[in-house]
């Protein structure tokens, strides 16, 4: 049985107004009378209901997460990011996906209007003109995973696509004398794949290297697009010495293809990639990647959204990078050797 503020104030002989100040330890309530009623409300193990009580502060503490799919090791680390701060910070997340049937913007409008919560986290290749005027406009605060963003008005998190592609390339040039660089691309509709293939044709170009069509083949950031790139690569007469998979998935394509035609990694070509997901520190050999911590990641729009949702409205819309590292295994040889 749930026992009510009701019950309590007969059980003290008071008003229920009485007893809500006296619980809430407001100081129009005489110290007797409140002592009294709590020591009642502990005798009875009363449990306040919190949700009630927030629904009257217009506030519920919980924070909704839009992400395009809820699979896959790399939303998932970005989910316990989140979920680790907001928890600490008194809040619950529930999650929603955006599908790739459905636009972004019926996603969020629906999930907004269905759900009671404090604000939104949203993660989207880049901010359109519809999303844009939509997140301005809102009145429920909003944080947003993003890569293209040209909105001022809207706090934002990325990933340093461009500063880890760039570095992972100038990496194999100067450290093991790879020239011979392919890249299997991402999605075409997807901001973080451009900014990648970015950071390699630029690293390319700083160093000398002219960029080879041949070896430039499109992804789709699965495993399975991963194999069908790599095939094509692997069918060329002049091959490449390694191969740049833009994310980790397509790099474990790459694997699965390399070894069907009975041929060594890294002795026959290379193969890196860009994520650092926990099944790249599994496969043989370990692959060489660009790490991105994606649970830093999620922190981060989390704490940018738990600041507008407190008040702290003083401050203009901020635009936050991550910057990634290098986890090096053992997918790369030294050909200077």
């Amino acid at each position: 049985m749930n026992i009510t503020i009701k019950e309590i104030a007969k059980r003290a002989n008071v008003s229920i107004a009485t007893v809500s100040r006296a619980l809430n330890n407001q100081d129009t309530v005489r110290p007797k009378t409140k002592k009294a009623i709590l020591n009642i409300a502990e005798e009875l193990n009363y449990i306040p209901n919190v949700g009630a009580r927030n629904l009257v502060n217009q506030k519920t503490n919980i924070i909704g997460f839009v992400l395009p799919e809820i699979q896959g090791e790399f939303y998932t680390d970005i989910i316990k990011g989140i979920d680790e701060y907001v928890y600490n910070a008194g809040y619950h997340m529930i999650v929603a996906s955006s599908h790739s049937q459905r636009t972004i913007v019926e996603s969020l409008v629906g999930f907004m209007n269905r759900s009671f919560v404090d604000g939104v986290i949203l993660m989207i290749p880049s901010i359109n003109e519809r999303v844009g005027e939509l997140l301005t406009e809102s009145t429920v605060p909003v944080s947003v995973i993003t890569g293209k963003n040209k909105f001022d008005t809207i706090d934002t998190v990325s990933i340093d696509n461009y500063q880890g592609a760039y570095s992972m390339i100038s990496y194999l040039i100067r450290h093991y004398g790879y020239r011979k660089i392919a890249i299997i691309r991402g999605p075409e509709t997807n901001n973080d794949a451009h900014e990648r293939f970015d950071g390699y044709a630029e690293a390319l170009i700083y160093n000398g290297i002219e960029l080879n069509e041949n070896w430039i083949v499109e992804g789709d950031f699965t495993q399975r697009g991963g194999e069908l790139a790599c095939s094509r690569l692997m069918s060329l007469l002049d091959r490449p010495e390694i191969i740049f998979a833009s994310n980790d998935m397509m790099a474990l394509g790459c694997y699965k293809v390399i070894n069907g035609l009975g041929l060594s990694i890294p002795n026959d070509i290379g193969v890196v990639g860009f994520d650092h997901i926990f099944l790249s520190d599994i496969v043989l050999p370990h692959l060489t990647t660009v790490h991105v911590p994606k649970s830093e990641l999620g922190q981060e729009a989390a704490r940018l959204l738990l600041d507008r949702i407190n008040g702290n409205n003083d401050f203009k819309p901020r635009h936050t990078k991550v910057s990634t590292g290098i986890i090096i295994g053992q997918s790369c040889r030294n050909l200077n050797e």
